[in-house]
């Protein structure tokens, strides 16, 4: 059975449209038009244990509202939701004890008390028992390096403290799933490699599974092995970073650099720019390999270097975007 199973979820709001002006203030005031926009229409996927999946979009795209709905902050407007067989919105309080959340941009510490003490408050809110909690604090150490700052005040801790502070919150009581709504955003370069590698390690050591929000390309190319895209409220693309590359960005550009001037044409690629002895070829993967390529091109003209580049990441996740704009 899988960790999590997302049926045919349907999230929709009720807003209030609002005129311009004074006149349209005191008209809204005694007959507002409420309006319903769908921020999730009718997906599903399903996650198996110990899998770290992307969940990306651009912004606005539905991307934590799922999440929400999947932790039990939201209920759906229809559809089903299952953790672990068991339904977020019918019994909150049992998925609550197999989930882990972190949202980037908001804390589940307490400002005005030490970090040790947040740690202490969340355990009794838990109730982690006496060797769980402690064997989870020294793995969160190991890890993360907990005893360096467990006496400061959550208030007093930099942002990449005080989000390490909320990965090792979030595992205190063992999880199953973990989501990390945007867990990077703002953070420096030494900051992100230590919260890829606890990412890593819990998964690594515990199977645990993580959904990951993000917006930062270097999270998933460095940590998911699947993505699921959405826009629009509706999922776009499923599957790892390689087959979406391969269906929705097929091509490759060999650059050839010659020793004197050439424009050497080839059936199976296209020349998009030539200039002195460089010409850069467009070929697609599924008719000829660049090793093919580069061999043909060798038979006709002395080559001095030769670079490959594949589709950008960045374009990948835009053309993806894009497919339901």
């Amino acid at each position: 059975m899988p960790v999590i199973e997302v049926n045919h979820l349907v999230k929709q709001f009720k807003t209030v449209k609002k005129e311009k002006g004074l006149k349209g203030a005191v008209k809204g005031l005694f007959k507002a038009e409420k309006k319903i926009v769908t921020a999730v229409n009718d997906i599903s996927f399903s996650i198996e244990k110990g899998e770290i999946v992307g969940y990306i979009g651009p912004n606005g795209a539905g991307k934590s509202t799922t999440v929400k709905m999947m932790s039990g902050i939201l209920s759906p407007t229809s559809g089903e939701i299952l953790i672990n067989g068991i339904s977020p919105e019918k019994d909150r309080k049992s998925v609550v004890k197999q989930l882990g959340v972190v949202f980037g941009q908001r804390t589940q510490l307490y400002w005005d008390l030490r970090l040790g003490e947040s740690f202490e408050l969340l355990r009794r809110i838990y109730n982690v028992d006496d060797d769980t909690f402690n064997r989870n604090m020294k793995m969160m150490d190991d890890i993360l390096n907990i005893s360096s700052i467990i006496d400061t005040p959550v208030r007093q801790l930099s942002l990449g403290q005080r989000m390490r502070g909320d990965l090792a919150a979030a595992m205190l009581h063992s999880p199953d799933v973990l989501f990390l709504d945007e867990p990077t955003i703002g953070l420096d370069v030494d900051a992100k490699h230590a919260i890829r590698r606890f990412i890593k390690e819990i998964n690594a050591e515990r199977q645990t599974t993580v959904i990951l929000t993000t917006h930062d390309l270097g999270d998933i190319q460095e940590l998911c092995k699947r993505i699921i895209i959405i826009n629009n409220g509706v999922i776009v693309e499923d599957g790892s970073l390689d087959d979406i590359a391969e269906r929705i960005a097929p091509y490759r550009q060999l650059i050839v650099e010659f020793y004197s001037e050439h424009e050497i044409p080839h059936p199976k690629a296209e020349i998009i720019k030539s200039e002195g002895a460089q010409t850069v070829y467009r070929f697609r993967k599924d008719e000829i390999t660049a090793a093919e390529l580069m061999s043909d091109i060798g038979k006709q003209a002395k080559i001095k270097d030769i670079r490959l580049e594949e589709a950008n990441i960045d374009d990948i996740i835009r053309i993806a975007y894009n497919s339901n704009s």
